[in-house]
């Protein structure tokens, strides 16, 4: 049954909102996937806070043309497409490849592409998507990063200390 006019204008604009909410869009084709893998495969977008949606191809190359720089994601919407909104670049792709490992040969859903802060990357990236370090994981190294000089510069100062002091020790039992 066709959407009317209201109903269009009404999923153009929830459209419009996920992607001011969101920084990371990735594109799936579903067809192929029984009711429970899909049902499976939204709850493991949901547990990583990702929203995934199937959305009609026509309403999402509208807004995504309107908005601009979406060029080279625009040409990869064909057939069914299934979107998945996140903030964390990598954790949709994450959560794909450990769906795909599950469920043995079948390889659904196929990934179409995926738009990150700008970049457009295809279909065979996949892998590359999944191995990149969230945001917290890199937080994480950098603090690390920082704290280790400091970390150092206060072991080189408890070091002499602790020797001079072995030093003066021994010398007094020498002494004795």
């Amino acid at each position: 049954m066709p959407l009317t006019r209201a109903q269009k204008e009404d999923q153009l604009a929830v459209i419009e909102a996920q992607l001011d909410q969101a920084n990371t869009l990735y594109l799936t084709d579903p067809v192929g996937l029984t009711v429970e893998e899909v049902t499976r495969l939204r709850r493991a977008f949901r547990e990583a806070d990702i929203q995934f949606k199937v959305l009609k191809n026509t309403l999402l190359r509208r807004v995504l043309e309107q908005r601009g720089g979406f060029e080279e994601l625009v040409a990869q919407i064909t057939g069914p497409t299934a979107v998945a909104f996140a903030n964390d670049p990598s954790s949709p792709a994450k959560v794909l490849k450990k769906y795909l490992e599950g469920i043995g040969d079948k390889q659904l859903p196929r990934f179409k592409g995926a738009f990150i802060d700008g970049a457009v990357f295809g279909e065979g990236q996949l892998e590359a998507l999944a191995s990149l370090k969230s945001k917290d994981e890199l937080l994480g190294e950098v603090i690390g990063l920082l704290l280790s000089p400091i970390q150092n510069v206060l072991a080189a100062l408890n070091a002499p200390g602790a020797t001079l002091a072995g030093a003066v020790q021994t010398l007094a039992e020498r002494a004795e």
